[in-house]
């Protein structure tokens, strides 16, 4: 499952690692400077400490930051937002939001604003942030204003089922269920803490509500058009992924490849379907088949 295995932080390393790759593209992209303006709204929190350490080196990206004592001022926060070439909001949902309208409210259509909350991924003024989701979706993340940044199990499982989707192995509107398992350190500081001291339990499951915040995202850009039943587990290591999406031969099509219902599926075809999809470039890595295909 390398395709699927991604370190996570506060919103996942891998979503962290996007989020990163989007700030280069913009910064690659904007008008011909000697370097680029970037601020990031909520520098202090784990999220936004680990986007700086991946920034600061980065030779055509200057972080401009507001004083210790400023950086929750409102006003502090519009005169950077208004300065930057980009900003980049680390921030809770409704935080977000609120600096969203402030640059809408202000008439600035210079500044890109990068989100890393959920509260605009399926937005759909805001570009989805996962470049190699589908054919076009790069020069899309490199030209807009507006780009939400996509989650950590999102991804995983976005990158297993819109392949299929697109080659018509799975149906729209199919129910599928996804497993998954991440590091604690996906939980945030305070999650942190309590592993750290020794007081948590090895493995615990959470979102038996099937309300998870990440479920909308996951039927829209898959293409199923139907929440899968999601089932997000918690172990005790600090960072790792792994997403899972089982399948039955039975349930699915193959009318595009394999030319009517069910015949010639095959964990075989299943790879090849997900191995032409994302060919050699970008940065998801499909394994090599290596199984027995019945």
């Amino acid at each position: 499952n390398k395709l699927l295995a991604h370190p996570p932080d506060e919103m996942s390393h891998r979503a962290l690692h996007a989020l990163t790759i989007i700030v280069t593209f913009v910064a690659l992209h904007l008008p011909a400077v000697h370097s680029f303006n970037v601020f990031i709204d909520g520098s202090a929190g784990t999220t936004g400490l680990q986007v700086r350490d991946r920034l600061q080196s980065r030779p055509e990206i200057t972080l401009i930051d507001p004083p210790d004592n400023l950086r929750k001022d409102e006003a502090t926060r519009r005169s950077f937002m208004e300065k930057a070439d980009a900003v980049v909001l680390c921030l809770p949902d409704d935080a977000s939001k609120q600096a969203h309208e402030w640059l809408t409210e202000s008439g600035n259509e210079r500044t890109v604003l990068i989100d890393a909350s959920t509260a605009f991924r399926v937005d759909p003024e805001f570009t989805y942030g996962f470049a190699e989701m589908c054919p076009g979706q790069r020069e899309l993340i490199k030209n807009s204003k507006r780009i939400s940044n996509p989650g950590c199990y999102p991804t995983g499982f976005i990158a297993l089922t819109r392949p299929l989707v697109e080659a018509g192995l799975l149906k729209k509107n199919q129910g599928l269920t996804v497993n998954a398992i991440s590091g604690y350190s996906g939980g945030g500081k305070a999650l942190m803490e309590i592993h750290e001291a020794g007081e948590a339990e090895p493995w615990g499951a959470y979102g038996f509500n099937l309300a998870h915040k990440h479920l909308p995202e996951m039927a829209k850009y898959s293409k199923l058009g139907k929440q899968p039943i999601f089932q997000p587990q918690v172990g005790s290591f600090a960072q790792g992924m792994v997403v899972s999406v089982p399948l039955h031969y039975d349930n699915m099509g193959g009318r595009r490849l394999f030319g009517g219902r069910g015949r010639g599926v095959s964990g075989e075809s299943i790879h090849k379907a997900i191995k032409d999809w994302y060919g050699e470039g970008g940065f998801v890595k499909v394994m090599d088949f290596w199984g027995n295909s019945p």
